[in-house]
């Protein structure tokens, strides 16, 4: 009976198994290769992408700190301006006022007294003059007293000067927001400082 020896082949099957194993591996590996390539790549255009969008945001935002600033600035100068518009209209407002306390100084002193000085720290004034006797200086305080610009009169001093008369300083509140009255016609305000220095020039 004839023998047949199987292990050529069988060794040759197992070298083919192998090679296909070691094929498979190595497409196996290929491929691992491949996708953590491609994994690569796609987390690396994430981070680019994600990098970018980041600098974008910085640009933004130094933008949007810059018009904050613009508006922070424009904002003081608003206020600057608004301060300055209250203070010129407080100007405006005070102006009528205080042509109207120069006209009602000039109604109370009385004959026989003038003023020296006239000195204004916010509302309160300061008269300095002389008077023929303490009679005009009290005269002169009743005055005060009874306007309607004027109120708190306070006498500091009184003493005689070389002319005989006696020299006074009298200490005066204006009375704050007074309403303007009209004008009589032809007593215009420019017509009450005139007055004024002639009082104080007696």
């Amino acid at each position: 009976m004839p023998r047949i020896n199987l292990l050529p082949w069988r060794d040759e099957q197992r070298r083919e198994r192998q090679v296909q194993f070691l094929i498979a591996l190595g497409a196996a590996a290929l491929v691992a290769c491949l996708l953590a390539f491609l994994g690569y790549l796609t987390f690396s255009s994430m981070i680019d992408s994600q990098q970018h969008r980041n600098d974008r945001l910085r640009t933004e935002i130094k933008k949007l700190d810059k018009q904050i600033e613009e508006i922070n600035s424009l904002e003081t100068a608003k206020q600057n301006f608004i301060a300055r518009m209250q203070i010129i209209e407080k100007l405006q407002q005070s102006r009528p006022e205080i042509v109207h306390v120069f006209d009602e100084i000039v109604k109370t002193l009385p004959d026989g007294a003038f003023l020296t000085s006239i000195k204004q720290t916010d509302q309160r004034f300061r008269f300095d003059g002389v008077a023929q006797s303490s009679t005009r200086v009290s005269a002169f305080m009743r005055n005060i007293d009874s306007s309607e610009w004027l109120r708190n009169p306070e006498l500091q001093v009184v003493q005689a000067d070389a002319s005989g008369g006696q020299a006074f300083t009298v200490f005066a509140d204006e009375i704050p927001n007074v309403a303007d009255q009209p004008e009589p016609a032809g007593n215009k305000p420019s017509s009450s400082r005139p007055g004024l220095r002639r009082g104080a020039g007696q």
